[in-house]
């Protein structure tokens, strides 16, 4: 993800916030100069340290979404406008037609765009924190502190009393903010619980279009690297309706092949993050076959 924002809009400045020591101290030594790593140790305060005991793995990551925009917003006065995005994603073209849409907004959001059949999917949240903009602006700046100040409130993998997670809080946004816009771009946001109403074509020159527009970014939900050294894109879930877009995947594959290859020229051996290909097949069965209302009950009782 990183590589490919630099890559497309070559004048940002990517702030990462390292979970562990082995992070900063790979991205420091993969020496890119775009990146400034930010310890985890550095941003959590008081009140993160008081929730973390609380909350699975994956809910304080959430937790964190609004904490750490918030953190380099406060840190680095001289930032105008900071946009927080997903890990899991992949940049195709040029991302100045979202800043163009953007304007002057001092917020800016992009809904879910469940595919019909998944509609009912909304009710955990219309918005998906994989791209949110705050300019530093009197709206911009009191949404990112509500949204910071609601996420150590309540931040749990559970829809309850209108919440969940990080990302349900955004729903009202629109509503509350004047000048929150919703992102249109219809090559923004695609990702496998929308990507199956759309059609993909890639253009002699190697652009991806979706309904006619250039991809700007895929968010990869499920994607899993295997310690056999192969990829595993997506459960049945999703495939067994509609193949997932192949041209967008091979792209992706591509990249983090190369990504690999970087990481493991400063840190050999690297397997950090692999998964064995049983566990995925035991995942991916559970995505398909386990009801709804029994994951719920599981999240209940367990921590991810």
């Amino acid at each position: 993800m990183i590589r490919s924002l630099a890559h497309f809009c070559p004048s940002a400045k990517i702030y990462v916030l390292c979970m562990d020591a082995q992070t900063k101290n790979i991205l420091e030594r993969l020496d890119l100069p775009f990146v400034n790593c930010i310890r985890l140790a550095e941003v959590e305060n008081e009140d993160l340290l008081r929730v973390k005991a609380e909350r699975g793995v994956a809910e304080y990551c959430w937790t964190l979404s609004s904490c750490f925009t918030w953190y380099v917003m406060q840190n680095y006065p001289e930032i105008e406008f900071l946009t927080y995005v997903d890990a899991d994603m992949l940049f195709y073209s040029d991302v100045q037609p979202l800043f163009d849409e953007i304007g002057n907004a001092s917020i800016a959001i992009i809904e879910h765009r469940f595919t019909p059949r998944l509609q009912h999917r909304e009710v955990n949240g219309r918005f998906c924190v994989e791209w949110v903009s705050f300019r530093r602006d009197e709206q911009g700046l009191a949404c990112l502190l509500c949204w910071r100040e609601q996420c150590i409130e309540w931040c749990y993998y559970r829809l309850e009393d209108g919440k969940m997670g990080d990302q349900k809080y955004l729903d009202e946004w629109p509503d509350r903010y004047s000048r929150c816009h919703i992102l249109q771009h219809p090559g923004a946001g695609i990702a496998p619980w929308n990507y199956e109403q759309y059609e993909f074509f890639s253009s002699p020159d190697g652009t991806i279009l979706v309904q006619g527009a250039a991809l700007i970014f895929y968010h990869f939900h499920q994607f899993q690297l295997l310690g056999n050294g192969k990829y595993d894109r997506l459960s049945a879930f999703y495939t067994s309706h509609c193949a997932e877009p192949a041209a967008v995947y091979e792209v992706y594959e591509r990249a983090l092949d190369n990504c690999l290859a970087a990481v493991r020229s400063v840190e050999p051996g690297f397997k950090a993050g692999f998964k064995t290909v049983g566990s995925v097949k035991s995942r991916r069965l559970i995505q398909r076959y386990v009801p709804m209302w029994a994951k719920e009950l599981a999240r209940k009782f367990l921590r991810y």
